[in-house]
């Protein structure tokens, strides 16, 4: 994804910039999303794994524009509607539960960027955060995360092969730019939801069984 966002010159002006128009601002909050979204470890596997089917990446996509929608049909969201929305949409498109906190800090980095836009920061450069995250997603390699793979689907004899770290370096960071040729295969944090299949007894009976709670 490219995007320029360099407000122009008022003319006559001796090269003072005109301030973001409202489009522009807009432009630079959907785009700033899906940059946030992106860097985000935990979706950034479940599309390498193809957790939400052969089109997780454009399901990435999706995820941003709808991200944009929740604050155009709901202004008020807060960071705690943010986090649960989040939550969510990873839940019900990917099949993945997130359970180390990382929601928090990209509801909190969208909602920077929200609050920057609408010139609620001191500095007056309403553009400062969504560079912040451009420059964040073009420089990302390899970045910091215990993000662990929990896969509840894979055969048992798999525990006993030796583990390959593909997507991963030898300090655990993730690889943000592995393709799907080059995706860890383990983790804790992030947990693929489990399918629970339907247990039959002795006599040809099959069980009922409940959902558990993580």
């Amino acid at each position: 994804m490219s995007s320029q966002f360099q407000p122009g010159p008022i003319p006559g002006g001796g090269g003072v910039p005109l301030p973001p128009s409202p489009e522009r601002l807009q432009q630079a909050f959907d785009h700033g999303t899906w940059y946030a979204l992106a860097l985000w470890p935990a979706l950034h596997i479940a599309c390498t794994n193809s957790w939400g089917g052969p089109e997780s990446f454009e399901k990435r996509d999706w995820f941003a524009g709808a991200v944009s929608d929740l604050f155009t049909t709901r202004p008020e969201t807060d960071e705690q509607d943010l986090e649960t929305f989040l939550l969510q949409v990873m839940a019900d498109e990917f099949e993945c539960v997130v359970e180390d906190g990382s929601e928090g800090e990209v509801a909190r980095g969208i909602l920077g960027l929200r609050k920057g836009l609408r010139g609620e920061e001191a500095g007056g450069d309403r553009l400062a955060r969504f560079r912040e995250l451009e420059g964040r997603w073009r420089n990302r390699g390899l970045m910091k995360g215990e993000v662990l793979v929990i896969d509840h689907e894979a055969e048992e004899e798999e525990e006993e092969e030796e583990e390959e770290w593909n997507g991963f370096d030898e300090d655990g960071d993730v690889d943000m730019t592995a393709g799907e040729e080059a995706v860890p295969r383990l983790v804790p944090a992030v947990m693929k939801k489990e399918r629970v299949e339907p247990e039959v007894d002795d006599d040809g009976f099959t069980k009922v069984v409940g959902k558990k709670k993580r």
